[in-house]
C-alpha cells in the first residue's frame, strides 16, 4: 500500500487529468468565461456506471462515499475552523457521488486534511483509495473522456 503522500499525490494526478479531459471534450460549464469542467454533465453521462456498479470494488467505494461522505471545512460562530456534515446539491446518486469526490479534492487542496501531518489519516486513505476507484470507472465508462485521457483525442 501507497503512503498517503503518494496516495494523495496520485489523487490529484489523476483528479487534474479527469477534470482536464471533461474540459478538452467540451465538459464544460457554459456560465463561466473561464473554461471549468462541468462534473454534473459529467455525471449524467456516466450515470450508469455509478447508479450499476459492474465490479466489487467500484460498488465498495460507492457504499464508501454515501455511509461516509466527506465533510465541509467551515468556520464557526467563534471563528475557528471546524467540519459539517454537508451534502452537496445533485440531482441523482451519480452527481452525488461525484460532487463528493470534488470535495474530497477541496478539502485536500485547500489545506482542509492537511497541515504537516495527516488529520483522519486512516479516514483520509479511504476516501482518497475510493475516489481513485471512482474517477477510473467514470473515465472508463465516457468514450470521449477516456479517449482524451489515453491522448487519442483532445
Amino acid at each position: 500500500m501507497p503512503s498517503l503522500d503518494q496516495l494523495s499525490f496520485e489523487f490529484f494526478r489523476e483528479f487534474s487529468r479527469c477534470e482536464y479531459c471533461l474540459k478538452a471534450v467540451g465538459l464544460r460549464e457554459t456560465n463561466r468565461k473561464d473554461p471549468t469542467a462541468d462534473w454534473g454533465a459529467f455525471s449524467t453521462e456516466v450515470a450508469t456506471v455509478l447508479e450499476t456498479p459492474d465490479t466489487l470494488q467500484l460498488k465498495e467505494a460507492i457504499v464508501y462515499y454515501l455511509s461516509n461522505p466527506p465533510k465541509k471545512q467551515v468556520v464557526d460562530d467563534d471563528g475557528y475552523l471546524g467540519w459539517k456534515e454537508s451534502i452537496p446539491d445533485h440531482q441523482n446518486q451519480a452527481e452525488l457521488i461525484l460532487r463528493l469526490v470534488c470535495r474530497v479534492r477541496n478539502n485536500l487542496f485547500h489545506g482542509g486534511k492537511f497541515n504537516g501531518h495527516w488529520f483522519e489519516p486512516q479516514r483520509s486513505e479511504e476516501l482518497l483509495k475510493h475516489a481513485l476507484i471512482i474517477l477510473s470507472a467514470c473515465v472508463r465508462a465516457h468514450h470521449g473522456v477516456h479517449e482524451a485521457y489515453v491522448q487519442k483525442a483532445v
